[in-house]
């Protein structure tokens, strides 16, 4: 986090981390289709996450991971109980 700027519930990207962003989305993309979430389930994860209070900068406070990384794996559940993403499957 950069001096003078509070903490935003937002992914990589409009944090300001345009770096890991990318090297997240390259990871995303390259997940076997075996174990990626179908893309209308991962933005639909993805809008929840960014309305959630424990996502700070494109990292969740509850488990650490990048939201995007998490919602990219469709084996992966929201760890807020009860959870977001259970709205949607």
């Amino acid at each position: 986090m950069h001096e003078g700027k509070k903490p935003c519930r937002c992914l990589l990207l409009e944090a300001g981390q345009a770096d890991m962003a990318r090297t997240v989305a390259e990871y995303v993309a390259g997940l076997d289709d075996s174990v990626r979430t179908p893309e209308e389930e991962y933005r639909a994860r993805l809008s929840l996450c960014q309305d959630c209070p424990e996502l700070m900068n494109g990292t969740c406070r509850l488990c650490g991971c990048y939201g995007e990384t998490r919602a990219a794996k469709k084996g992966q559940q929201c760890p807020m109980v009860p959870a977001r993403w259970s709205k949607i499957e």
